[in-house]
């Protein structure tokens, strides 16, 4: 059953990152715990919606976020973490969101918000979201029903329910 508001995070899940020194692991709980971050999720890096419409909501909003309050924006989806890299840089999302690679799709799996995007080429990948979580629960979640539409999961659209 997908996670829900008032859901509890899985606290020892594995987001990859690349950080200075390389490659790091950062679980759930240490980017969660303690803390207001608003995570969204996009079926793949560098595609289109993904990249001309979701992201650039979020990384324009990036501070009136913050001004709400937020500890963290951050990014996921089912992408390696270097390609994650490489979408930040290109993006200049850089000290503004966080990316947090789930190349395997554990935590998307986890929370049960996974998509078939087989017929596309681009095998299971996470389901487009937004969520805001406070100290590892859900305390908003707008998932959209279909991957090419970022529109109940846009940053405008979470914005304005803080």
């Amino acid at each position: 059953m997908p996670i829900k508001v008032g859901d509890r995070l899985p606290p020892d899940i594995k987001f990859r990152v690349l950080g200075p020194e390389g490659p790091a692991v950062k679980t759930t709980e240490e980017v969660f715990k303690g803390k207001r971050v608003v995570l969204f999720a996009v079926p793949g890096a560098f595609t289109p919606t993904c990249n001309n419409n979701h992201l650039p909501g979020y990384l324009k909003s990036a501070d009136a976020f913050k001004s709400k309050g937020i500890d963290t924006v951050a990014v996921t989806g089912v992408n390696d973490m270097f390609v994650f890299d490489a979408w930040k840089k290109a993006s200049g999302a850089a000290g503004k969101i966080e990316f947090l690679s789930d190349g395997n799709g554990e935590f998307a799996k986890a929370i049960d918000l996974t998509m078939d995007g087989s017929g596309f080429g681009l095998g299971i990948r996470s389901k487009r979201y937004a969520m805001l979580v406070e100290d590892g629960v859900v305390k908003k979640l707008n998932v959209e029903e279909a991957p090419g539409k970022a529109e109940m999961s846009s940053a405008e659209n979470l914005l304005k329910s803080l």
